[in-house]
């Protein structure tokens, strides 16, 4: 779907914490369309193959995560499995919950335009406790992996 500067993850790591949403039959479709930023303001872009949701900075075109999709008996898709680049020099999260929602606003905030506000609120929180920053929200949400300016 993109050209050829997207660049695979170079050293995958499994996830061990999975977001537990479970989007939509109508949402995995919209999911599969993916995402192309538009302006150098949006930092990520979305596309899925099968049922692999990849993750890249729309800068570099480097993956930052992998996230492969199943359905769920009781309707919807879940992320079964994924995996987070882990070469520091081109994706500097090493906490497992920060990636984790990352990942799901990455999906949630890009590719479906959704506000995400819990998500965005949790990463704030979770990058002033780590970093014992008092950043602002703004700063902290606005510099997050791939937010969509209209979102």
């Amino acid at each position: 779907m993109f050209s050829g500067r997207s660049q695979p993850i170079q050293a995958p790591q499994p996830r061990p914490e999975l977001p537990q949403r479970i989007w939509s039959d109508d949402e995995w479709k919209r999911i599969q369309l993916g995402y192309a930023s538009r302006d150098m303001d949006e930092k990520g872009d979305v596309f899925t193959e099968g049922e692999v949701v990849f993750l890249h900075r729309s800068w570099t075109g480097n993956g930052t995560f992998a996230a492969t999709f199943a359905p769920v008996e009781s309707g919807g898709w879940r992320i079964d499995s994924a995996v987070v680049e882990r070469d520091t020099e081109r994706y500097r999260g090493t906490d497992d919950a920060y990636d984790c929602a990352m990942l799901e606003l990455g999906i949630s905030a890009i590719v479906l335009g959704e506000s995400a506000t819990d998500l965005r609120t949790k990463l704030v929180e979770l990058t002033r406790r780590k970093s014992g920053s008092d950043a602002s929200t703004g700063l902290i949400q606005h510099s997050a992996l791939g937010l969509r300016s209209d979102s």
